[in-house]
């Protein structure tokens, strides 16, 4: 068991236990075989935790699970910045966090979903060694869609890099072959 103490936010322990070792959450190994982006997961860092009131709508919960990470050679496009498609990974991965911690949180259980749409906004570069915030929100868990949002900022430069909102949704059951 993870120690997490560490993990700022008032989210219980045992929701912010099942953040604090994020290659454990999304199931990676160390068998060799690897996953898409499974070096990238590694890299991530739960850094907060937390359940609040919804400041739109206050008999309303919502999540917030701050991740960071350190950009790689393995993250860059060939203008050697972060790749358009590593931000929209790191946005779908970690909005993912944030709707798990609020169905936890309010029902003591999670759904299976999928994602049915992600859009995601550039804002500005990030290179090589630059320290990522990656800062999720829940928008809406309803029984059978889910919106989050997540801001990517460079804590190096001081600027916002991409944003993106995800809608997720439970997934159809696949039809009998008869």
């Amino acid at each position: 068991m993870e120690d997490t103490s560490t993990i700022p936010g008032n989210a219980p322990p045992h929701i912010k236990e099942i953040f604090a070792d994020l290659s454990a959450f999304f199931r990676y190994d160390d068998k060799g075989k690897g996953s898409f982006g499974d070096s990238i997961a590694r890299g991530l860092r739960t850094t907060e935790v937390s359940i609040i009131k919804k400041a739109e709508e206050p008999m309303k919960d919502e999540a917030r699970v701050v991740c960071e990470i350190t950009v790689q050679e393995d993250m860059l496009n060939g203008g050697g910045n972060i790749h358009g498609g590593c931000s929209a990974f790191l946005i779908d991965l970690c909005s993912t966090l944030s709707l798990t911690a609020l169905m936890l949180s309010s029902t003591g259980s999670v759904f299976p979903n999928v994602s049915q749409s992600l859009n995601v906004v550039y804002h500005s570069p990030a290179g090589l060694g630059d320290k990522l915030r990656l800062v999720n929100t829940t928008m809406t868990v309803g029984a059978r869609a889910l919106s989050a949002r997540t801001e990517i900022w460079n804590v190096t430069h001081h600027r916002l890099v991409a944003s993106g909102v995800h809608i997720k949704m439970q997934p159809s059951m696949p039809k009998a072959n008869l």
